[in-house]
């Protein structure tokens, strides 16, 4: 009975840890998938584009990005916090209730970047350019893709969110072979295109969500629920604010003391460095709701150790990544953009540094959060952005391009060493306190499994 007990024993370690590797697999395909069809992007504007052109669409990414933090920061961080901690036994409600929040924010963000277009176009027409009025016509529904997604992470399930970015990245491909064969591609119709690839996606698999029917509103059992919202959103709203001088940011200051054209090839370098964020933000998406889950069962042991293997995951996947990048990304800059970026092969290497710089400090970022101590974030993300101004700003005006990649790698050592300074002194060590709101959890979906 002894030796079957734990041959059974090794068997369940064995499934459970199949089931972990399939989840993670997963993911990075989702993430590879998303990843992949902005990859496509970027190579094929960057290619038939003058730099000058790839420049403004840069811009107006960058400016994508201020949005997708305001998103995350009223949506998507609560929403992932909160539904895979406290609100796991009403998840069907709560969810009810974010969709509708998902798509108000969504409207409000991109009307207001729509008014700003028109602004430009009556005050200051030199302003105004062709991707950004595509960005103010689509960015509600890039962001909704987004919210989609990360729903299918809260419920366990991100092989839901892997083939939505599989449809999404198929459509996105064709339609960009179409355009370039009719003559149509450039920086205002690749938003239109990425958000036609969003609503395909998003349409074949949204079903998958359990809404379900459901008996009386969240908000009658949780009255008091958007000021708790609020005190956690607070923080991730000003961090989305700050974040934008930390490494977007760059491509404003290059914009700034430089050209637009170097900040195409900013970006033309970024582009290939996109695909180890992509993959760190995919582990994000499975660890943050396992985190949330440990925490909010005040099991300290398991917090820290699941937080530790994801911290040393996260470290090796950023350091073969920069080897690689060492290795053979000068060939590859060649081959991509037809030589027309060659002369950026030395500092590519450097450049791959920066997402090492924060491989620790994001997965310290993600226990904080799972810890519901937002404003730790921001204080280290503010850290950040001053060392932008400080020692970025010098760097970019008197090293020109490669100041901005030393400037890149100095805020991202910044913010890890501020992280790990909150990490111990509010985390670590407070982390077997008791939690204000005791419960019981419970999984939204009784077959989905944790981390």
């Amino acid at each position: 009975m002894g030796r079957l007990s734990r041959w059974s024993d090794l068997l369940a370690k064995i499934a459970f840890t199949k089931r972990r590797l399939q989840q993670l697999v997963l993911g990075l395909a989702d993430q590879g998938l998303s990843a992949g069809a902005m990859f496509l992007v970027n190579v094929a504007l960057a290619r038939t584009q003058t730099k000058e052109s790839y420049g403004e669409f840069a811009l107006s990414y960058s400016i994508f990005m201020f949005l997708l933090g305001l998103h995350s920061a009223a949506v998507l961080e609560p929403f992932t916090v909160y539904a895979s901690g406290r609100y796991q036994a009403r998840f069907s409600t709560y969810l009810r209730l974010m969709m509708r929040s998902n798509v108000i924010v969504g409207l409000i963000l991109s009307g207001g970047l729509l008014f700003t277009c028109l602004l430009f176009r009556w005050f200051a027409p030199s302003l105004n350019s062709p991707p950004l009025l595509g960005l103010a016509l689509t960015a509600s529904f890039l962001l909704t893709g987004g919210f989609l997604r990360r729903c299918f992470y809260v419920i366990r399930q991100p092989a839901l969110a892997a083939k939505t970015s599989l449809v999404f990245c198929i459509t996105v491909a064709l339609l960009l072979w179409l355009a370039a064969k009719n003559g149509a591609l450039n920086g205002f119709s690749v938003f239109l295109i990425l958000a036609l690839g969003w609503v395909t996606g998003g349409l074949a698999f949204i079903r998958k969500l359990p809404v379900g029917e459901v008996q009386g509103a969240f908000l009658e059992s949780e009255p008091h629920y958007w000021r708790e919202h609020w005190t956690y959103m607070r923080w991730v709203l000003a961090q989305a604010f700050v974040y934008q001088f930390m490494h977007q940011g760059y491509y404003w200051l290059v914009a700034g003391f430089l050209s637009v054209k170097e900040v195409g090839e900013l970006k033309a370098m970024y582009v290939l460095i996109a695909p180890i964020e992509q993959v760190m933000i995919s582990l994000s998406f499975l660890f943050l709701p396992a985190l949330c889950a440990k925490y909010a069962a005040q099991n300290a042991t398991a917090f820290l150790g699941f937080w530790r293997r994801y911290a040393l995951l996260e470290l090796g996947v950023t350091l073969m990544f920069a080897m690689a990048v060492r290795a053979v990304g000068g060939p590859v800059i060649h081959v991509l953009y037809a030589g027309k970026f060659d002369e950026l092969a030395p500092m590519l290497f450097l450049l791959a540094l920066v997402p090492l710089t924060m491989a620790i400090g994001n997965t310290m970022s993600d226990a904080i959060r799972a810890a519901e101590k937002p404003r730790l974030v921001f204080y280290s993300a503010v850290s950040s952005a001053l060392a932008t101004f400080i020692i970025g700003v010098p760097l970019v005006r008197h090293f020109g391009l490669q100041g901005a990649v030393y400037g890149m790698i100095v805020s991202g050592l910044t913010f890890t060493a501020s992280l790990a300074v909150a990490f111990r002194m509010h985390v670590h060590k407070r982390i077997a306190l008791p939690v204000v709101d005791i419960y019981t959890p419970e999984p939204p979906v009784p077959t989905s499994e944790v981390l």
